[in-house]
């Protein structure tokens, strides 16, 4: 039978929705019978240990600046079919190391996130140099690979790349595991005594997730009914939020106990689940939350939101920063929560064994072994 090698190169900070990708996708590959090599810098994600067709590789290097010696000797000396890659840095690292060695490996190269919402981000000179830089980049690579339709036609504007040389493939996000931890017990009292619905956050608590318009949108939803608002995540804006959360006199009904590796049996026991980001690639919790049966309201931000709950068909979508909007969507789903069965339906092609043939197919590897 023949198989196909597969290098897999990332820095990841270990429990970024990367990881939770990576942590999925590669053992999945090599289930099927590839051989799959993960090189990780020092101390970075994702992280995984060696199994059957699996090896993991710690570099010496802890920067991806100075990664390139050791990515162009295990170019050369393990000649793999595919290097696979995530995230600017790396890409542009992993064509440099491709070019270095000279071998034929093909360059599949990841990009998670609504490019052009990012470059608003930075200064014009960044802005322009960081286009330039996408540009030589992913015009080197095989193939690009995107979470979601809308990030994937944003990336095609800003890098003028080919739009058949951009893939749109579903992220592994529902597999066994996630069910399982969704069913070990969770200590919050809110929810293992509950005697108020409660309304579900997860991620970075930073500007790009805008919690701050979650929590004015549960200060109006307070005003209607009693509830309780968990957000789980860590970041630098949890003082910010907690103080706001006091200002509308919610601070009672609003926790931000932290990360927690296991959303999942937050998810399973919570009524609500809202994702106010200004923008993103896709929205793993998003699948997460749908697939655990969790009635979910979005912002239609750029992108993956639109796509996974179908405009708005298996849960509400509402503009960015309108918190009024946020708390009539999350008011329609504790009165009205949409039917478990067209909620788990809907992301279906999220599923690990769906996303993984998507994967190896985007790869030029459909022929191998499924």
């Amino acid at each position: 039978m023949t198989v196909a090698k597969i290098s897999c190169f990332f820095s990841t900070s270990g429990h970024s929705g990367v990881d939770r990708i990576m942590q999925r996708l590669l053992p999945a590959m090599a289930a099927r019978g590839h051989e799959i090599t993960l090189l990780k810098l020092q101390d970075h994600g994702p992280h995984l240990e060696s199994s059957k067709n699996l090896s993991v590789v710690e570099l010496r290097a802890s920067h991806v600046s100075t990664s390139l010696g050791e990515l162009v000797n295990h170019l050369k000396e393990w000649q793999p079919n595919v290097l696979f890659t995530d995230k600017d840095k790396v890409n542009r690292m992993a064509r440099r190391a491709r070019n270095r060695a000279g071998t034929d490996t093909r360059l599949i190269m990841r990009n998670g996130t609504t490019v052009s919402v990012d470059l608003a981000q930075r200064k014009p000179f960044d802005r322009w140099l960081q286009r330039r830089s996408m540009r030589l980049t992913y015009a080197d690579s095989d193939a690009a690979l995107m979470p979601s339709r809308g990030a994937a036609d944003d990336f095609i504007s800003v890098t003028g790349l080919q739009p058949e040389r951009v893939q749109v493939v579903p992220s592994p996000v529902v597999c066994d595991e996630l069910f399982e931890l969704a069913r070990q017990p969770v200590e919050h009292h809110w929810l293992k005594d509950k005697q108020y619905p409660v309304i579900l956050g997860v991620g970075e608590l930073c500007v790009r997730k805008d919690f701050e318009t979650l929590i004015r949108a549960f200060a109006y939803t307070r005003t209607h009914r009693p509830a309780r608002l968990i957000i789980l995540g860590r970041g630098k804006r949890r003082e910010r939020l907690m103080a706001l959360a006091d200002e509308l006199g919610v601070a009672e009904d609003v926790d931000l106990p932290g990360f927690d590796p296991n959303p999942y049996r937050y998810m399973r026991r919570a009524d609500a689940f809202a994702l106010s980001s200004r923008w993103e690639g896709l929205g793993l919790v998003l699948v997460e939350a749908l697939a655990l049966g969790l009635p979910v309201v979005a912002t239609d931000c750029p992108s993956g939101p639109q796509e996974i709950l179908q405009g708005g068909r298996i849960g509400p979508l509402v503009p960015v920063g309108d918190d009024r909007a946020l708390a009539t969507g999350l008011a329609s789903l504790l009165d009205n929560p949409p039917d478990k069965k067209l909620m788990q339906a809907a992301v279906a092609p999220y599923h690990v064994r769906a996303s993984t043939s998507a994967y190896l197919e985007a790869m030029g590897l459909d022929t191998f072994p499924q």
